[in-house]
């Protein structure tokens, strides 16, 4: 038999233990002095509310910020405080430091009353109200988007249904495509039945979604992160930014029944947004109506929208400036990590100035 290339000796293993032990106890004393979890921390102004709807404007970091606005739209499926998780990550923050004026939609968290809520409701209905907000603040006829995730899935539609609305549209890790053979999160939500989810509950539990979307990596969202903790937690920041992310991940509203169940099958079970079969309200959405600039920023590691339902954007929307970027992360480190706070935020500000 041969000899293991190390030797575990009874004096070795009692350091291992007396320092995994000295870490732990570390670690539950930063825990127990953390009162509050702070997240969304840039400065920001109430300017518009309607049912759960809430419209933001954060307050500019420079005196002359760029004179057109841009409105972010996150997802209805996650909180959007992503987006400003705390000081030294925040997409928000970024954008203010570079110049941007930048507004927030916050879809807030549906109860039952919002059961029979659609994507009428939501696009020409609260964001369409929103948008309207800005422009006449800023006495423009047309501002500037950023959706992300499905919130770029609706900024898209709502761009096709009303381009006079639309100075430039950006989208970050937007679903287009949702039938693409990687697409991990499209192949388990096609088998869904819809109708029956929807008819059963009422509202889709924000629980049952955020568990699903947990499954598509399941060693590293269910375990390997847990496991990793003592490496961590004896540093009181460290500990702060692992539990920022925690909030976020299991902040996870409840979903309107009747948009969820549109969208599903609109989106992820017919592929309509490709196909050009999706209709709003009393009109088809054709992305070829979308004739402003566009900026596609995908992430090359998304487990959740991979860049193979991202890109086909380009050869869909009928706008001859349409520009493609690349992200060298995943589909949260594109709001967070150090690499994105140096590249995302300048990338959108320097790609709107050259279109001012």
């Amino acid at each position: 038999m041969s000899s293991l290339p190390f030797r575990l000796d009874r004096e070795t293993i009692l350091e291992e233990l007396c320092d995994y032990q000295e870490r732990l106890i570390r670690g539950f004393s930063n825990l127990s002095r953390i009162d509050a979890i702070d997240v969304g921390v840039t400065p920001r102004d109430l300017i518009y509310s309607e049912n759960k709807i809430k419209l933001y404007r954060y307050r500019p970091l420079v005196s002359n910020p760029h004179e057109v606005p841009v409105l972010l739209v996150y997802a209805l499926v996650n909180r959007p405080y992503m987006v400003d998780l705390q000081r030294e990550r925040s997409l928000v923050r970024r954008l203010l430091e570079a110049g941007i004026d930048v507004y927030l939609v916050d879809w807030g968290y549906p109860d039952r009353s919002d059961r029979f809520l659609t994507l009428d409701d939501y696009l020409n209905g609260y964001l369409a109200n929103c948008m309207e907000q800005v422009c006449n603040r800023h006495d423009l006829e047309a501002i500037n988007l950023l959706g992300i995730c499905q919130g770029g899935t609706f900024s898209l539609c709502y761009s096709a249904l009303h381009p006079e609305r639309v100075k430039n549209l950006i989208t970050m890790v937007t679903p287009v495509d949702f039938h693409t053979d990687d697409n991990r999160l499209s192949h388990f939500v096609r088998k869904i039945e819809v109708d029956a989810l929807v008819d059963t509950f009422g509202n889709v539990p924000g629980e049952l979604l955020n568990g699903a979307f947990l499954s598509l990596k399941p060693f590293r969202s269910a375990g390997q992160k847990y496991v990793e903790l003592t490496d961590i937690l004896d540093s009181r920041e460290q500990a702060l930014n692992f539990l920022r992310m925690e909030k976020w991940i299991f902040d996870s509203p409840d979903q309107a029944g009747e948009t969820f169940r549109q969208f599903v099958k609109n989106f992820f079970q017919r592929n309509s947004l490709v196909s050009g079969d999706v209709e709003i309200g009393d009109a088809k959405v054709d992305l070829a109506n979308i004739s402003m600039p566009i900026l596609n920023i995908y992430a090359t590691q998304d487990h959740l929208v991979p860049p193979s339902s991202s890109l086909p954007l380009g050869q869909i929307v009928g706008s001859p400036d349409y520009t493609v970027r690349a992200f060298h992360g995943g589909h949260i480190g594109i709001y967070v990590s150090s690499r994105a706070q140096k590249e995302v935020p300048p990338t959108i500000a320097n790609w709107l100035r050259e279109r001012a």
